[in-house]
This record gives structure tokens, C-alpha cells and sequence, in this order.
């Protein structure tokens, strides 16, 4: 075969320059939006000046740019070989798909932070990007079997076929990237910051099984997370406390549907989980609010207070009366495991009730107290980088006491 450079090399080299770039482009863009009436004001801070919002576009773009010009590099040796290698058309499909949902989740994001779309459509708009990705995969791969533990060996044999219903969890995975970073927002940098710890979280998984039983499946991944990486990371540069820029629901679908194209055809979706361990609790957590079964504000990030510049807890007010059944049961159990902060009887007639906002974020602020936005989202930084440890931890000496083969 000719001699070229090693593809991931190239990629490495690109994925510099789109650091660099978006960095460079990130400002500039800033007073467009602005102008363009795309800007809000940042809710923990006492000044009123305008920030930049959806600036993830830049961001997107960047990403795409960047992989677009990549397209030929893997394929090169081939094509100077001409006739020598087939060509491999079920890889080069893979590329393509993947691009273009994540193509898509840029657009709808886009869309959503333009239009300030509702909840219902924050559910269906990931998964009509899925779609490319989902035909992709029953196309080349087509297998939904998974491998059961050997607890259950005796009982229904080493595997289960799923079926349908492995194309409704992959579609559901793409659901929940988007949508777990989405929900665990409302501080400088914690958007970027998380998706860049999980991004660098999953190019270490990747480079370490490069040596392992599916080194192409990894390679693939490599290609979209390290210019994902450098991008989110020059994003995070611009977002960090006092934020000139917002990242808007634009990052958060991009960066949730890179996670999932990676996990879906890397076919690493299980280690994928691991990597959201804090987003998983988080979405738990906040279930009685977004089901409806609490009261839920508009917004639930910390309270900012104007003489001390600290962020505290923010609050859910409402009637005890009016709680349903399955809401009391949920604020019971969580208050019996320390995870509430109650106060009862309030208002004029001692009708109401208050709770801390149900996000990871206030449940942090219940046990550290009042503190400063950039400690903050630093300890829930070092949180995902905790978890992140647990995860590899939890791939590569437990599940091999459950599994007799761990892909």
C-alpha cells in the first residue's frame, strides 16, 4: 500500500486547527448575533449587558468543516491503489450518515433556540435525526442481539435477540445524549465543560481499544471525537465564568448526537452510559419536575444573590394539597435519602410548600451552601471527572464478573 500518513494523525493535525479557529471565530461572530437580536442576559450576574446566545453554531461548524475535509484521508491509500484493495463502501457510508445527523441536530437545535420550541419537540426532533443514523446500522450491521449476564445464563441462554426494540433503545440513546445536557445547564461552562470531560472520556476508551477485538469501530469514533473535543473545548474557552458567550440548546444537541453516533456505530453504547453517570442522576433526579408530578419553573437554575455574588438554591413553590400521589411518594423518598431540601407551611395561609429545584446543580448547593459560580461549576466538573474514573473502573474490572465477553 502507498505510503500516507496515519489518518488519525491527520485528524489530530485538523482537530488543531479547529481549536484554533473556532477560538479566533467565536468573537467575531459574538456582536453578529448580538446585532442580530440573538443575545440574553445572564441571570447570576449583577451587570445587564448582552450575551451572545446559540453560539454552539459556530461551534457545529466548525466540527463539520473540519470532518467534511477529513472525508478523503481514510480512503486515500486506497484510492492511489487503484484496483489492488476493495473499496470499503460500508465505512465510507457510516462517515457520511453520521456527519448528516449531526448535520441535522445542528439545524433543529438551531431551530429550537430561534423559535424557543416546547418540550414535546425537544423529544421527536432527536430522534427524526436519528433516523440516517438507525437505517445505517440495520443496513451494515443489522444485529440486535445483546449479551445477557451470567446470572442469567441458566435461565434464557448467553443472549437475546431484541429485535425492533434495539433500533427504539438506539433511538432512545440519541433522545437522552441531547437531552441530559440539556437539562444539566443554567452556569458558566458547565454545558462545554461536561461534554468536553465525556468527549476526552470516550477518545481515551477509543485509544485504549485500539489494541482490542474492534480497533476499526474505535478508529471511527476517534475521527468525530477529536475535532469534537477541540472545538467544545475553544467553546468552553469563550463560556467560562463570566461567560462571554452562551452555548444555547444548539451545543447541547450537537454535542448529545456526536455521543450517540459514536456509541451506536463504535458500538460501545453500554461504556457510552458509564460516561453519564452524573447526566443519568441528574435526569432521575429531576423526573418528578419534568413529568409534571411537581411543580415545575420556567427556570430551575441556582439563585443568584446580588449583595454576596454567591449562587444558592433556587426554589419550587406550591400547594401540598395540590401534590398527586405519585409526587408525594417521589419527594418522600428523596427526602428520606438526604436529597431535599423542604420547608413546609409558607405563605399567608401555610398552604405552601417549598422545595429545592430538582438538578444535581442545587442538590450540590444543599451541601456545600451558598458559593461563587466558578467554584461551582468547577466541583461539578471534578464530579464528571470522578465518574468518568468510576466508569473505566466499572468497564474494565467489574464487568468482567458479569460477562464472559465485555465489547
Amino acid at each position: 500500500m502507498t505510503d500516507v500518513p496515519d489518518p488519525l494523525l491527520i485528524n489530530a493535525a485538523a482537530s488543531v486547527f479547529a481549536f484554533i479557529a473556532t477560538v479566533i471565530l467565536i468573537p467575531g461572530a459574538r456582536r453578529l448575533f448580538i446585532d442580530a437580536g440573538l443575545f440574553g442576559r445572564d441571570l447570576n450576574k449583577t451587570s445587564n449587558d448582552k450575551v451572545a446566545e446559540s453560539l454552539g453554531v459556530v461551534c457545529g461548524c466548525a466540527f463539520l468543516i473540519t470532518v467534511f475535509v477529513f472525508i478523503p484521508m481514510p480512503y486515500i491509500a486506497l484510492w492511489l491503489e487503484q484496483g489492488k484493495y476493495t473499496f470499503p463502501h460500508h465505512e465510507f457510508v457510516e462517515h457520511i450518515c453520521a456527519l448528516l445527523s449531526i448535520c441535522c441536530m445542528i439545524l433543529l437545535g438551531f431551530s429550537d433556540d430561534v423559535l424557543n420550541l416546547r418540550w414535546r419537540h425537544k423529544l421527536v426532533l432527536p430522534t427524526i435525526a436519528s433516523l440516517p443514523l438507525l437505517m445505517v446500522y440495520l443496513v451494515n450491521f443489522g444485529s440486535t442481539t445483546i449479551i445477557l449476564p451470567k446470572i442469567l445464563h441458566a435461565y434464557v441462554g448467553t443472549d437475546l435477540n431484541l429485535g425492533f426494540f434495539y433500533y427504539i433503545y438506539m433511538g432512545m440513546l440519541a433522545v437522552f445524549c441531547t437531552n441530559a445536557i440539556n437539562i444539566y445547564a443554567g452556569i458558566n461552562g458547565i454545558e462545554a465543560g461536561q461534554s468536553l470531560i465525556i468527549g476526552l472520556s470516550v477518545m481515551i476508551f477509543n485509544i485504549i481499544e485500539l489494541n482490542g477485538a474492534s480497533p476499526d469501530a474505535h478508529r471511527f469514533s476517534l475521527y468525530f471525537i477529536m475535532p469534537f473535543c477541540a472545538v467544545t473545548a475553544a467553546l468552553l474557552f469563550h463560556n467560562w465564568y463570566p461567560s462571554r458567550v452562551f452555548v444555547g440548546d444548539t451545543f447541547c444537541y450537537f454535542a448529545g448526537m456526536t455521543f450517540a453516533v459514536v456509541a451506536i456505530l463504535g458500538h460501545f453504547s453500554k461504556t457510552m452510559l458509564l460516561f453519564f453517570i452524573p447526566q443519568i442522576f441528574n435526569f432521575l433526579y429531576s423526573c418528578p419536575q419534568l413529568f409534571g408530578l411537581v411543580h415545575c419553573p420556567r427556570h430551575r437554575l441556582p439563585k443568584f444573590n446580588p449583595k454576596t455574588g454567591l449562587l444558592g438554591m433556587s426554589y419550587a413553590h406550591f400547594k401540598a394539597k395540590d401534590l398527586n400521589f405519585l409526587g408525594r411518594l417521589s419527594l418522600n423518598i428523596f427526602h428520606l435519602f438526604g436529597l431535599l431540601h423542604v420547608e413546609q407551611q409558607n405563605g399567608e395561609n401555610k398552604e405552601y410548600m417549598q422545595i429545592n429545584n430538582l438538578t444535581i446543580i442545587n442538590l450540590l448547593l444543599k451541601y456545600i451552601g451558598p458559593t461563587k459560580e466558578p467554584v461551582l461549576t468547577t466541583y461539578l466538573l471534578i464530579l464528571q471527572v470522578l465518574c468518568s474514573c468510576l466508569a473505566f473502573f466499572i468497564r474494565y474490572k467489574i464487568a468482567g464478573i458479569f460477562y464472559d465477553i465485555v465489547v
